[in-house]
Protein backbone atom coordinates (compact mmCIF):
# COMPACT_ATOMS: atom_id res chain seq x y z
CA UNK A 1 0.00 0.00 0.00
CA UNK A 2 1.49 3.32 -1.04
CA UNK A 3 1.30 6.55 0.91
CA UNK A 4 0.39 10.01 -0.36
CA UNK A 5 2.30 11.40 -3.33
CA UNK A 6 5.22 13.72 -2.71
CA UNK A 7 3.48 16.36 -4.83
CA UNK A 8 -0.13 16.48 -5.97
CA UNK A 9 -1.01 18.80 -8.84
CA UNK A 10 -4.58 20.10 -8.89
CA UNK A 11 -6.07 20.29 -12.38
CA UNK A 12 -9.40 21.70 -13.51
CA UNK A 13 -10.72 19.59 -16.38
CA UNK A 14 -13.06 21.41 -18.80
CA UNK A 15 -13.94 18.89 -21.55
CA UNK A 16 -16.64 21.22 -22.96
CA UNK A 17 -18.09 20.05 -26.28
CA UNK A 18 -18.04 17.26 -28.85
CA UNK A 19 -14.82 15.28 -29.03
CA UNK A 20 -13.44 17.48 -26.26
CA UNK A 21 -14.96 15.08 -23.75
CA UNK A 22 -13.28 12.11 -25.43
CA UNK A 23 -9.79 13.58 -25.75
CA UNK A 24 -9.75 14.99 -22.21
CA UNK A 25 -10.66 11.53 -20.93
CA UNK A 26 -7.80 10.14 -23.03
CA UNK A 27 -5.28 12.64 -21.71
CA UNK A 28 -6.34 12.08 -18.13
CA UNK A 29 -5.85 8.32 -18.54
CA UNK A 30 -2.29 8.83 -19.80
CA UNK A 31 -1.39 11.28 -17.03
CA UNK A 32 -2.88 9.06 -14.34
CA UNK A 33 -0.94 6.07 -15.69
CA UNK A 34 2.23 8.14 -15.59
CA UNK A 35 1.53 9.18 -12.00
CA UNK A 36 0.73 5.62 -10.94
CA UNK A 37 4.13 4.51 -12.20
CA UNK A 38 6.01 7.36 -10.50
CA UNK A 39 6.45 5.52 -7.21
CA UNK A 40 4.59 8.23 -5.32
CA UNK A 41 6.68 11.08 -6.71
CA UNK A 42 3.60 12.92 -7.98
CA UNK A 43 -0.14 12.61 -8.49
CA UNK A 44 -2.97 14.51 -10.12
CA UNK A 45 -6.12 15.67 -8.38
CA UNK A 46 -8.83 16.29 -10.97
CA UNK A 47 -11.94 18.43 -10.71
CA UNK A 48 -14.22 18.38 -13.76
CA UNK A 49 -16.44 21.31 -14.72
CA UNK A 50 -19.54 20.74 -16.92
CA UNK A 51 -19.31 23.98 -18.89
CA UNK A 52 -19.80 24.29 -22.64
CA UNK A 53 -22.59 24.54 -25.19
CA UNK A 54 -24.78 21.96 -23.45
CA UNK A 55 -24.48 24.00 -20.27
CA UNK A 56 -25.39 27.13 -22.27
CA UNK A 57 -28.54 25.50 -23.61
CA UNK A 58 -29.61 24.65 -20.05
CA UNK A 59 -28.61 27.89 -18.32
CA UNK A 60 -28.00 30.62 -20.92
CA UNK A 61 -24.33 30.77 -19.81
CA UNK A 62 -21.22 29.04 -21.17
CA UNK A 63 -19.80 28.82 -17.64
CA UNK A 64 -20.84 29.74 -14.12
CA UNK A 65 -20.86 33.44 -13.28
CA UNK A 66 -18.23 32.74 -10.61
CA UNK A 67 -16.38 30.25 -12.80
CA UNK A 68 -13.17 32.27 -12.99
CA UNK A 69 -13.00 32.41 -9.19
CA UNK A 70 -13.51 28.65 -9.11
CA UNK A 71 -10.57 28.12 -11.48
CA UNK A 72 -8.08 30.49 -9.85
CA UNK A 73 -6.83 28.07 -7.25
CA UNK A 74 -5.87 25.24 -9.59
CA UNK A 75 -2.35 24.50 -10.76
CA UNK A 76 -3.56 24.21 -14.36
CA UNK A 77 -6.61 23.91 -16.60
CA UNK A 78 -6.99 21.00 -19.05
CA UNK A 79 -9.40 22.00 -21.81
CA UNK A 80 -11.10 19.94 -24.52
CA UNK A 81 -12.84 21.84 -27.32
CA UNK A 82 -15.62 24.39 -27.51
CA UNK A 83 -18.41 24.76 -30.07
CA UNK A 84 -21.63 23.11 -31.20
CA UNK A 85 -23.96 23.81 -34.13
CA UNK A 86 -26.81 24.91 -31.86
CA UNK A 87 -24.79 27.79 -30.33
CA UNK A 88 -23.28 30.64 -32.39
CA UNK A 89 -19.49 30.33 -32.44
CA UNK A 90 -18.84 33.85 -31.16
CA UNK A 91 -20.97 33.10 -28.10
CA UNK A 92 -19.32 29.77 -27.33
CA UNK A 93 -15.77 31.02 -27.87
CA UNK A 94 -16.05 34.31 -26.00
CA UNK A 95 -18.21 32.79 -23.30
CA UNK A 96 -15.72 30.13 -22.28
CA UNK A 97 -12.29 29.72 -23.85
CA UNK A 98 -11.53 33.39 -24.54
CA UNK A 99 -13.09 34.40 -21.24
CA UNK A 100 -10.56 32.22 -19.45
CA UNK A 101 -7.60 33.26 -21.63
CA UNK A 102 -8.30 36.97 -21.40
CA UNK A 103 -9.10 37.16 -17.70
CA UNK A 104 -6.19 34.94 -16.69
CA UNK A 105 -3.80 36.92 -18.93
CA UNK A 106 -2.64 33.78 -20.71
CA UNK A 107 -0.69 35.92 -23.14
CA UNK A 108 1.68 33.32 -24.60
CA UNK A 109 0.12 30.59 -26.73
CA UNK A 110 2.68 27.93 -27.70
CA UNK A 111 1.81 25.61 -30.59
CA UNK A 112 4.51 23.11 -31.65
CA UNK A 113 4.49 21.83 -35.23
CA UNK A 114 5.83 18.30 -35.02
CA UNK A 115 6.12 15.62 -37.71
CA UNK A 116 5.49 12.15 -36.24
CA UNK A 117 6.99 8.93 -37.56
CA UNK A 118 4.51 6.71 -39.35
CA UNK A 119 2.25 9.61 -40.37
CA UNK A 120 2.31 10.70 -43.99
CA UNK A 121 2.61 14.44 -44.48
CA UNK A 122 1.11 16.09 -47.58
CA UNK A 123 4.43 17.94 -47.76
CA UNK A 124 6.84 15.94 -49.91
CA UNK A 125 9.82 17.65 -48.30
CA UNK A 126 8.92 15.96 -44.99
CA UNK A 127 9.91 12.59 -46.48
CA UNK A 128 13.63 13.34 -46.33
CA UNK A 129 14.06 16.64 -44.42
CA UNK A 130 13.94 16.96 -40.62
CA UNK A 131 11.18 19.46 -39.85
CA UNK A 132 10.26 20.78 -36.41
CA UNK A 133 9.20 24.26 -35.43
CA UNK A 134 6.99 26.05 -32.92
CA UNK A 135 4.51 28.87 -33.38
CA UNK A 136 4.36 31.43 -30.57
CA UNK A 137 1.08 33.32 -30.63
CA UNK A 138 0.41 36.61 -28.86
CA UNK A 139 -2.71 35.50 -27.02
CA UNK A 140 -4.09 38.54 -25.22
CA UNK A 141 -4.62 41.36 -27.72
CA UNK A 142 -4.05 41.90 -31.45
CA UNK A 143 -6.99 41.06 -33.68
CA UNK A 144 -8.81 39.13 -30.90
CA UNK A 145 -8.91 41.94 -28.35
CA UNK A 146 -12.69 42.11 -28.61
CA UNK A 147 -12.79 45.85 -29.23
CA UNK A 148 -15.41 47.33 -31.55
CA UNK A 149 -19.13 47.23 -32.06
CA UNK A 150 -22.09 47.26 -34.41
CA UNK A 151 -24.01 50.49 -34.99
CA UNK A 152 -26.40 52.38 -37.24
CA UNK A 153 -28.86 49.50 -37.68
CA UNK A 154 -31.62 52.06 -37.19
CA UNK A 155 -30.91 53.41 -40.66
CA UNK A 156 -32.55 50.33 -42.10
CA UNK A 157 -31.47 47.13 -43.87
CA UNK A 158 -28.07 47.30 -45.51
CA UNK A 159 -26.87 50.30 -43.49
CA UNK A 160 -25.43 48.71 -40.34
CA UNK A 161 -21.71 49.29 -39.63
CA UNK A 162 -19.40 46.90 -37.77
CA UNK A 163 -16.03 47.94 -36.37
CA UNK A 164 -13.48 45.36 -35.22
CA UNK A 165 -10.40 47.02 -33.76
CA UNK A 166 -7.05 45.26 -33.42
CA UNK A 167 -5.11 46.29 -30.32
CA UNK A 168 -1.31 46.38 -30.27
CA UNK A 169 0.46 47.66 -27.18
CA UNK A 170 4.19 48.06 -26.77
CA UNK A 171 4.00 45.98 -23.58
CA UNK A 172 2.13 43.18 -25.33
CA UNK A 173 4.51 43.15 -28.29
CA UNK A 174 7.59 43.23 -26.09
CA UNK A 175 6.63 40.45 -23.73
CA UNK A 176 5.72 38.02 -26.52
CA UNK A 177 8.92 38.94 -28.38
CA UNK A 178 11.09 38.23 -25.35
CA UNK A 179 9.22 34.97 -24.76
CA UNK A 180 9.97 33.91 -28.35
CA UNK A 181 13.65 34.83 -28.13
CA UNK A 182 14.09 33.01 -24.82
CA UNK A 183 12.42 29.94 -26.32
CA UNK A 184 14.70 30.12 -29.37
CA UNK A 185 17.80 30.21 -27.15
CA UNK A 186 16.91 26.73 -25.90
CA UNK A 187 16.47 25.19 -29.36
CA UNK A 188 19.03 23.63 -31.67
CA UNK A 189 18.32 26.28 -34.31
CA UNK A 190 18.46 29.63 -32.53
CA UNK A 191 16.23 31.65 -34.79
CA UNK A 192 13.10 33.81 -34.46
CA UNK A 193 10.90 34.54 -37.47
CA UNK A 194 8.59 37.47 -36.81
CA UNK A 195 5.37 37.56 -38.82
CA UNK A 196 4.03 40.96 -39.82
CA UNK A 197 1.80 42.82 -42.26
CA UNK A 198 3.16 46.31 -41.71
CA UNK A 199 3.09 47.15 -45.41
CA UNK A 200 -0.71 47.32 -45.21
CA UNK A 201 -1.36 47.77 -41.46
CA UNK A 202 0.70 50.87 -40.87
CA UNK A 203 0.01 51.43 -37.18
CA UNK A 204 -0.33 48.30 -35.07
CA UNK A 205 2.00 46.12 -37.09
CA UNK A 206 4.61 48.85 -37.43
CA UNK A 207 4.65 49.03 -33.63
CA UNK A 208 5.04 45.23 -33.65
CA UNK A 209 7.98 45.46 -36.07
CA UNK A 210 9.71 48.24 -34.18
CA UNK A 211 9.33 46.44 -30.85
CA UNK A 212 10.57 43.10 -32.22
CA UNK A 213 13.56 44.85 -33.77
CA UNK A 214 14.42 46.57 -30.48
CA UNK A 215 14.10 43.37 -28.46
CA UNK A 216 16.23 41.47 -30.99
CA UNK A 217 19.21 43.66 -30.10
CA UNK A 218 19.21 42.06 -26.64
CA UNK A 219 19.62 38.61 -28.23
CA UNK A 220 22.66 38.84 -30.53
CA UNK A 221 23.05 35.06 -30.34
CA UNK A 222 19.64 34.51 -31.97
CA UNK A 223 19.13 34.86 -35.71
CA UNK A 224 16.16 37.07 -36.59
CA UNK A 225 14.01 37.66 -39.63
CA UNK A 226 10.81 39.59 -40.34
CA UNK A 227 8.42 38.05 -42.89
CA UNK A 228 5.08 39.29 -44.21
CA UNK A 229 2.26 36.92 -43.28
CA UNK A 230 1.41 36.04 -46.87
CA UNK A 231 5.05 35.24 -47.58
CA UNK A 232 5.24 33.23 -44.35
CA UNK A 233 2.28 31.08 -45.41
CA UNK A 234 4.23 30.24 -48.55
CA UNK A 235 7.40 29.62 -46.53
CA UNK A 236 5.57 27.07 -44.35
CA UNK A 237 5.09 25.03 -47.52
CA UNK A 238 8.18 25.82 -49.59
CA UNK A 239 10.96 26.32 -47.00
CA UNK A 240 9.80 24.89 -43.66
CA UNK A 241 13.31 23.64 -42.87
CA UNK A 242 14.27 27.30 -42.35
CA UNK A 243 11.87 27.69 -39.40
CA UNK A 244 12.50 27.30 -35.67
CA UNK A 245 10.43 29.77 -33.61
CA UNK A 246 7.71 31.69 -35.45
CA UNK A 247 6.18 34.56 -33.45
CA UNK A 248 3.01 36.23 -34.67
CA UNK A 249 -0.03 38.20 -33.61
CA UNK A 250 -3.20 36.53 -32.38
CA UNK A 251 -4.91 36.08 -35.75
CA UNK A 252 -1.83 35.42 -37.86
CA UNK A 253 -0.47 32.76 -35.49
CA UNK A 254 -3.89 31.14 -35.17
CA UNK A 255 -4.05 30.61 -38.94
CA UNK A 256 -0.39 29.71 -39.46
CA UNK A 257 -0.35 27.14 -36.67
CA UNK A 258 -3.32 25.35 -38.24
CA UNK A 259 -1.46 25.32 -41.54
CA UNK A 260 1.57 23.84 -39.80
CA UNK A 261 -0.52 21.10 -38.19
CA UNK A 262 -2.16 20.25 -41.51
CA UNK A 263 1.29 19.95 -43.07
CA UNK A 264 2.27 17.57 -40.26
CA UNK A 265 -0.70 15.41 -41.16
CA UNK A 266 -3.77 16.48 -39.18
CA UNK A 267 -5.15 19.10 -36.82
CA UNK A 268 -5.76 16.19 -34.48
CA UNK A 269 -2.01 16.06 -33.79
CA UNK A 270 -1.66 19.67 -32.66
CA UNK A 271 -0.98 20.49 -29.02
CA UNK A 272 -1.01 23.91 -27.40
CA UNK A 273 -0.38 25.74 -24.16
CA UNK A 274 -2.02 29.01 -23.11
CA UNK A 275 0.51 30.34 -20.63
CA UNK A 276 0.49 32.99 -17.96
CA UNK A 277 4.30 32.97 -17.65
CA UNK A 278 4.29 35.02 -14.44
CA UNK A 279 2.08 32.29 -12.88
CA UNK A 280 -0.31 34.83 -11.36
CA UNK A 281 -3.09 32.65 -12.80
CA UNK A 282 -3.30 29.01 -13.88
CA UNK A 283 -2.27 28.24 -17.45
CA UNK A 284 -4.51 26.25 -19.78
CA UNK A 285 -3.56 23.32 -22.01
CA UNK A 286 -5.69 22.19 -24.95
CA UNK A 287 -5.54 20.50 -28.34
CA UNK A 288 -5.85 22.86 -31.30
CA UNK A 289 -8.63 20.93 -33.06
CA UNK A 290 -12.27 21.85 -32.66
CA UNK A 291 -15.22 19.94 -31.24
CA UNK A 292 -15.79 17.94 -34.49
CA UNK A 293 -19.56 17.37 -34.16
CA UNK A 294 -19.48 15.02 -37.17
CA UNK A 295 -17.47 12.37 -35.32
CA UNK A 296 -18.33 13.17 -31.69
CA UNK A 297 -19.27 10.14 -29.64
CA UNK A 298 -18.03 7.64 -32.21
CA UNK A 299 -14.62 6.93 -30.67
CA UNK A 300 -12.80 8.20 -33.75
CA UNK A 301 -11.19 11.35 -32.34
CA UNK A 302 -7.42 11.59 -32.50
CA UNK A 303 -6.23 12.01 -28.89
CA UNK A 304 -2.62 12.88 -29.76
CA UNK A 305 -3.19 16.64 -29.73
CA UNK A 306 -4.71 16.44 -26.25
CA UNK A 307 -2.02 14.06 -24.97
CA UNK A 308 0.69 16.29 -26.44
CA UNK A 309 -0.95 19.19 -24.62
CA UNK A 310 -0.72 17.14 -21.43
CA UNK A 311 3.02 16.82 -22.10
CA UNK A 312 3.24 20.62 -22.33
CA UNK A 313 1.46 20.76 -18.98
CA UNK A 314 4.06 18.42 -17.50
CA UNK A 315 6.78 20.76 -18.78
CA UNK A 316 4.97 23.63 -17.04
CA UNK A 317 4.98 21.63 -13.81
CA UNK A 318 8.74 21.09 -14.08
CA UNK A 319 8.31 17.42 -15.01
CA UNK A 320 10.31 17.66 -18.22
CA UNK A 321 11.63 14.09 -18.10
CA UNK A 322 8.08 12.78 -17.77
CA UNK A 323 6.94 15.04 -20.61
CA UNK A 324 9.69 13.53 -22.74
CA UNK A 325 8.47 10.04 -21.90
CA UNK A 326 4.94 10.93 -23.03
CA UNK A 327 6.25 12.35 -26.31
CA UNK A 328 8.39 9.26 -26.87
CA UNK A 329 5.35 7.05 -26.23
CA UNK A 330 3.37 9.04 -28.81
CA UNK A 331 6.21 8.61 -31.33
CA UNK A 332 6.41 4.88 -30.70
CA UNK A 333 2.64 4.57 -31.15
CA UNK A 334 2.51 6.39 -34.46
CA UNK A 335 5.61 4.56 -35.69
CA UNK A 336 3.85 1.27 -34.91
CA UNK A 337 0.94 2.30 -37.14
CA UNK A 338 -1.64 2.76 -34.37
CA UNK A 339 -3.40 5.64 -36.11
CA UNK A 340 -6.89 7.13 -36.11
CA UNK A 341 -8.76 7.70 -39.41
CA UNK A 342 -7.72 11.36 -39.75
CA UNK A 343 -4.14 10.20 -40.34
CA UNK A 344 -4.96 7.22 -42.50
CA UNK A 345 -5.44 4.53 -39.87
CA UNK A 346 -8.30 2.44 -38.50
CA UNK A 347 -7.61 2.68 -34.77
CA UNK A 348 -10.15 4.03 -32.32
CA UNK A 349 -9.38 6.70 -29.74
CA UNK A 350 -9.07 4.05 -27.03
CA UNK A 351 -6.63 2.01 -29.12
CA UNK A 352 -4.24 4.95 -29.36
CA UNK A 353 -4.54 5.65 -25.63
CA UNK A 354 -3.89 1.99 -24.76
CA UNK A 355 -0.83 1.94 -27.00
CA UNK A 356 0.61 5.10 -25.49
CA UNK A 357 0.09 3.79 -21.97
CA UNK A 358 1.66 0.47 -22.97
CA UNK A 359 4.66 2.32 -24.44
CA UNK A 360 5.01 4.29 -21.20
CA UNK A 361 5.17 1.11 -19.16
CA UNK A 362 7.75 -0.48 -21.46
Amino acid sequence: MTGPAAHTFTIAAVPADGVGTEVVTAGRAVLDALAAASGGAFAFDWTEFPWGCGYYERTGRMMDDDGLDALKGFDAIYFGAVGWPSVPDHISLWGLRLRICQNFDQWANVRPVHFHPGITSPLRKADDTPLDWVVVRENSEGEYAGLGGRNLSGRGPGNEVALQTALFTEKGCERIARFAFELARGRERKKVSSVTKSNAQQYGMVLWDETLSRVARDYPDVETESVLVDAMSAKFVLRPEDLSVVVASNLHADILSDLGSALAGSLGLAASANLNPERRFPSMFEPVHGSAPDIAGRGLANPIGAIGSAALMLDHFGLSAEAGRVRAAIEATTAAGVLTPDVGGKAKTGDVVASIIDQLSS
